[in-house]
């Protein structure tokens, strides 16, 4: 399976970058426009709709059409893992459908002063079979673009 990281600074508290992250409108606010997100629906763990926090157990059902180039992919984003110890903050989503065979992003968080460590992985296996896992190393190149534009939008936005 490939991996994918990225790690930025930002100049603001634990807490604020934190609770920006953990709800679906900070997931709506880091997406490249050029991904056309359409969120189309959010379930909290206990079924309730439009959950103000993003806990354990969460979907995120949405589309998305890259480029506005072929059919929109849906995609259905499972929270699997969610900690906040008092430094430090994570939390994982698993894609359960959509266009990767495998897809699993955890977004780390660290007290570093008054500023944070926002830290993003993703392993992943790229769509084609035999094909997309030999050229899943090269999957960075479209990652790439897309974390950097919410790495710096993070700190355009709580900085």
């Amino acid at each position: 399976m490939a991996t994918y990281a990225r790690e930025t600074r930002v100049l603001a508290p634990l807490d604020e970058v934190w609770s920006f992250h953990s709800t679906v409108d900070g997931l709506d606010a880091l997406t490249p426009g050029f991904m056309n997100l359409e969120i189309r629906e959010v379930t909290g763990p206990d079924g309730e709709a439009d959950p103000e926090v993003l806990e354990t157990g969460a979907e995120i059902d949405l589309a998305m059409r890259p480029f506005g180039v072929g059919p929109r992919q849906e995609w259905t984003s499972v929270i699997t893992e969610r900690t906040e110890p008092d430094d430090r903050a994570m939390f994982r989503d698993v894609m359960e459908g959509g266009p990767f065979p495998t897809w699993e992003h955890t977004h780390r968080f660290l007290a570093d002063g008054e500023a944070t460590v926002v830290a993003d992985r993703v392993e992943y296996e790229l769509p084609g079979g035999a094909v997309g896992r030999a050229a899943s190393p090269l999957g960075w190149v479209g990652f790439e673009p897309m974390f950097r534009d919410r790495h710096r939008k993070t700190k355009a936005l709580l900085e």
